[in-house]
C-alpha cells in the first residue's frame, strides 16, 4: 500500500483527505435526519477504531448496511467534520469505503477521539472573518466615513446613519 495511512488518534478537526484503516466495533441506532432542504436521510454512526483509538464514522442512506460489526474497513479520501464540537469521520462524495482483508486484532477503546470536545471557533476563523476582526473592520470604516464625509464610498452614509440611530436609542 503506497497510501499514507492516518491513525485514528491523529485525526483532528482539520483532517482532510485521510485514509484510515479501522475495525467496526459497533453501531448507533438508525436515525432520520431532515436536511435544511427538507430531504429526509437515514443516518447511522458506526464506532470504528484501530490500535490507537476509536472514532465515530457517519454512514448515510446507502452506506448503512455496507459494513458489519468486526469487519475492517478502509476509508479512502475521508474527511473529518465537527458535530456539536465532536469529531466525526466521513466518507463524503469524493471518498470511498471498502472492506479490507487486513485485520486489526485489538482496538483501543480507551481513547475515543469523538469524545473530545473542540472549540468550534477556529473553524470559522480560517476565512479571516473572526468575530473580533469583523468588529474592528467596522470600527475602521466608521472612522473613515467620519473623516471623509461618508458619501464618497457608494452607499456608505446609510450604514453609518443606521448605526448612529441605534446608538441614540440606548
Amino acid at each position: 500500500m503506497d497510501k499514507v495511512m492516518t491513525k485514528v488518534k491523529d485525526l483532528t478537526p482539520q483532517s482532510k483527505q485521510v485514509n484510515v484503516l479501522a475495525k467496526v466495533v459497533g453501531f448507533s441506532e438508525e436515525r432520520e435526519i431532515t436536511s435544511r432542504f427538507g430531504e429526509a436521510r437515514k443516518l447511522v454512526e458506526a464506532t470504528v477504531g484501530d490500535e490507537t483509538g476509536t472514532v465515530l464514522l457517519t454512514l448515510w442512506n446507502e452506506q448503512i448496511g455496507q459494513v458489519q460489526k468486526d469487519e475492517t474497513v478502509l476509508i479512502d479520501n475521508g474527511f473529518v467534520s465537527l458535530v456539536r464540537g465532536h469529531i466525526r469521520l466521513n466518507v463524503g462524495k469524493y471518498g470511498s469505503m471498502t472492506k479490507s482483508d487486513q485485520t486489526i486484532e485489538t482496538v483501543n477503546t480507551a481513547l475515543d477521539v469523538s469524545a473530545v470536545e473542540y472549540e468550534r471557533e477556529p473553524r470559522y476563523r480560517s476565512g479571516g472573518y473572526g468575530g473580533g476582526e469583523r468588529r474592528e473592520r467596522g470600527g475602521d470604516r466608521q472612522f473613515e466615513f467620519g473623516t471623509f464625509g461618508g458619501d464618497r464610498r457608494g452607499g456608505g452614509g446609510g450604514g453609518r446613519d443606521r448605526k448612529d440611530r441605534s446608538r441614540r436609542r440606548y
